[in-house]
């Protein structure tokens, strides 16, 4: 097996201390525990526009195209970032954004990718102390990992060029010019921008040396002439690269770090919520039963108009995350709209929350033995949590399986491969295949024993990756039906490699993954055997559906497993562990 941490969750982007954000700019969807839960946390495809999935869908009108240019535009010139990349990044990420808007959507991730690494302290500590050489150490491991592992070869002169316009942003980013642009007069600017257009004309970066040059002279140069620590501007250098690789890779701070790994542990210290901007504040969309939040009335669909005092109506959801962080057994007080009544004050203490893999796990129909199992995301538990889950319910009565993925994100490939094992007697779960011969490897089930029930598995346009290698080795082994709609489409896999300097890191997409058939995922996902188009689901705590609100994705799984063969006992073969 491959060797490194790989993971496939595709949607979400982890960020500062204990906030995972929907969308690589902050302004859409956060899941809040500081470090929060599958951040990838995720209906994130909930705001995929109307002219967005036209455009993907290829079907998009001249008026349209036009439509999304002048908005774009619009929000570019007030300087709405975050709103900018809501409505480009599905597009972006299904590669049908036109180009002519694709580089306006990069350049509104680099302004929020400035803004969200320099909002992060410990951050901010890292750079303040690090040395032009340990800052260039940084730049060139960056570029071998991505030399080495990442799925495409690199095109050293595009990412080098994008770390200049990276630069521009930063020194025009008032927060970043007051603390290391020192000496930017007019003239000055003016003078930087001469010698950097003069140094791009006249200088091809065709390797990796190449690219080193050019990094080290654009360093002393900002130095110089406007003051900018060289370390700072090779940091910056460093992070646009990496992130302008493609949809999914992306550089690390510290912070992201920690609450990636959090992620994969399924563990955090926060209050257990998990939020979307909002004109007022912050939504709550979900709450992690047994949460902080949860024992202090906090419900899904309230509304987050306050943190200590202070109003965020208007706040970025980093700006909002940073007033939510603190460390364990602090109190926070949170002004909590819940209309028609007006805002109330609760207050909660920051504490550790146990993410759950599996949200729900009932017998829906007990007469029948069909059983409903929530599954939210693919951590380091995830199928120890799901053959727990099993047993419980082979104990009351199972004699079927309708197993939900809506909404799911995605996470570790690891923990997709052993749930699909939990289901399948032997073969392919999952192939990868990437630049590198080492990210070449075929998952396959091993297990002695399996869960043989019939199997019903739900899928939505928010399952993605780890939801869609296991709903594709289903399909392909013929172990179940799928009812839905068509899942997400992600289909490549990350690895995460900490870098020795700074405390920082890179994800790099390494590999793309294809069902045991040999089908690609990435920009096509899983077809269920039995469509369901619904409206988008609704804000809800997880399980409500199974609980017996309107689902007809839901209902008609239940009929598929109400007509299908009947078994006497869910588990035919004990499980070896």
């Amino acid at each position: 097996m491959p060797n490194g941490l790989h993971l496939v969750s595709g949607v979400f982007a982890p960020t500062s201390p204990g906030l995972r954000l929907a969308a690589r700019c902050w302004g859409i969807l956060a899941i809040l525990g500081f470090a929060a839960v599958a951040a990838s946390a995720e209906p994130v495809l909930e705001w995929r526009p109307a002219t967005v999935e036209q455009a993907a869908g290829g079907g998009i009108s001249p008026a349209t195209v036009d439509d999304l240019a002048t908005r774009t535009a619009t929000l570019a010139h007030e300087g709405r970032w975050s709103d900018l990349i809501s409505i480009c990044e599905p597009a972006a990420r299904k590669g049908t954004l036109a180009p002519a808007l694709f580089q306006r959507y990069d350049l509104a991730k680099l302004h929020c990718d400035i803004a969200r690494r320099h909002a992060e302290p410990a951050f901010r500590r890292h750079i303040d102390r690090l040395t032009e050489t340990d800052a260039r150490r940084l730049y060139t491991e960056a570029l071998a990992r991505i030399a080495s592992h990442h799925v495409d070869a690199p095109n050293f002169a595009r990412l080098v060029a994008r770390g200049r316009q990276a630069l521009e942003v930063a020194f025009d980013d008032e927060a970043f010019a007051a603390a290391y642009v020192t000496q930017a007069t007019p003239d000055r600017r003016q003078l930087y921008r001469e010698h950097v257009a003069r140094l791009f004309a006249s200088r091809q970066v065709a390797t990796q040396g190449d690219a080193e040059t050019v990094a080290a002279w654009l360093a002393r140069t900002a130095h110089s002439l406007l003051g900018v620590p060289p370390g700072v501007t090779l940091m910056e250098l460093t992070a646009a690269a990496v992130g302008g690789l493609d949809e999914y890779s992306a550089f690390l701070t510290t912070g992201q770090l920690d609450d990636l790994y959090s992620q994969i542990e399924g563990t955090f210290v926060g209050l257990g919520v998990e939020l979307k901007t909002a004109a007022d504040g912050l939504l709550i969309v979900h709450v992690i039963p047994g949460s902080p939040a949860a024992r202090a009335g906090i419900r899904a669909g309230d509304h987050l108009v306050a943190v200590g005092g202070r109003q965020i109506g208007g706040l970025s959801v980093d700006q909002a995350a940073h007033l939510l962080q603190g460390p364990e057994g602090s109190l926070v007080t949170l002004a909590v709209l819940r209309a028609p009544a007006p805002a109330r004050a609760i207050t909660v203490r920051r504490e550790h929350v146990e993410v759950p893999s599996v949200e729900d796990a009932k017998l829906v129909d007990p007469s029948a033995g069909i059983a409903y199992l929530k599954l939210s995301s693919f951590q380091k538990t995830t199928a120890a949590d799901v053959e727990a889950a099993l047993r419980r319910l082979d104990a009351a009565g199972m004699r079927s399986l309708v197993l939900d993925l809506r909404g799911n994100p995605g996470g570790l490939l690891s923990a997709a491969v052993d749930v699909a094992d939990l289901f399948l007697d032997r073969g392919l779960v999952v192939a990868t295949r990437g630049r590198s011969p080492e990210e070449d490897f075929n998952y396959t089930a091993a297990r002695e024993g399996t869960w043989r029930m019939p199997l019903v598995l739900l899928i939505d346009g928010d399952s993605a990756s780890s939801s869609e290698i296991l709903a594709g080795a289903i399909r392909d082994h013929a172990r179940g039906t799928i009812v839905g709609s068509r899942s997400y489409g992600k289909g490549s896999i990350q690895g995460i490699f900490p870098l020795e300097v700074a405390g920082v890191g890179i994800r790099l997409t390494t590999a793309k993954f294809y069902s045991p058939k040999g089908l690609p995922f990435s920009r096509v996902g899983v077809e269920p055997d039995l469509p369901v188009h619904v409206a988008a689901r609704p804000v809800q705590v997880a399980g409500t559906a199974a609980a017996g609100a309107a689902d007809p994705v839901l209902d008609t799984a239940l009929e598929v497993a109400r007509r299908g063969p009947q078994r006497p006992a869910a588990k035919q073969v004990s499980r070896a562990r």
